[in-house]
């Protein structure tokens, strides 16, 4: 259970804005045989999770549009506004990608993506990503 736990956290911490990885302790946990689908379950749920906070960051940043501080102009936010109308949401299957992808939670979050639609998307995209480190730690193993 502690494994299921810190794999979650790692998986947490690597999908908000802070650098971190969560793939080294799942392949390291698989190594250990722990079960296979929990830890996908736990590492998905995780990075989820980490992902509604970039939503909840972006939601939350969009009050402070106007200050001066605020890291995108209003030009930057017409083309995201823009790149969401072209690709729509379907670009949030995307965000297991690195570094992007954490950009990618936020934006959606500045863009007001609905969280109903959000969250399935996301959670397929980064559960997709940990069953594919699942079959190649299988794979390298043979």
């Amino acid at each position: 259970m502690t494994s299921h736990l810190l794999l979650f956290g790692a998986s947490f911490l690597a999908a908000t804005i802070m650098p971190f990885s969560s793939e080294v302790i799942l392949f390291t946990l698989l190594r250990q045989g722990e079960s296979p689908w929990l830890l996908v379950l736990a590492a998905t749920c995780g990075n989820t999770l980490g992902a509604v906070v970039n939503w909840y960051l972006g939601r939350y940043l969009l009050h402070y549009r106007d200050r001066r501080w605020f890291y995108f102009n209003a030009e930057q936010l017409e083309k995201m506004q823009h790149w969401f109308n072209t690709y729509g949401i379907w670009s949030l299957l995307l965000s297991w990608l690195p570094v992007c992808g954490d950009a990618l939670t936020c934006i959606a979050g500045i863009m007001k993506v609905p969280l109903r639609h959000f969250l399935p998307l996301v959670a397929l995209g980064k559960g997709l990503r940990y069953v594919v480190i699942l079959y190649l730690s299988f794979w390298s193993a043979v």
